[in-house]
């Protein structure tokens, strides 16, 4: 499990397009009284437990504001 502090742009490198797919659970969540937006990612099929938690994000208000910029940046066709 991870919170996110902040977002850094990353070099830009030999980008590929990742060769697992899995699904990827929201939930909102208040933990001593601050929001957070929890992403909760599975294992793939081919994993030894397919469906088992496999990575977690939380995010609070201010690494979501900074991800919807990045998303706006990156897919401009959003602000239609």
């Amino acid at each position: 499990m991870a919170r996110i502090k902040r977002f850094r742009k990353a070099p830009v490198g030999s980008s590929a397009l990742h060769p697992t797919e899995v699904e990827c659970g929201h939930s909102a969540t208040t933990i001593d009284g601050k929001r957070y937006l929890q992403l909760n990612t599975y294992g793939s099929r081919k994993r030894k437990i397919p469906g088992k938690v496999s990575q977690t994000l939380q995010l609070d208000e201010a690494a979501a504001r900074e991800l919807v910029q990045i998303l706006k940046e990156t897919f401009p066709s959003l602000l239609r």
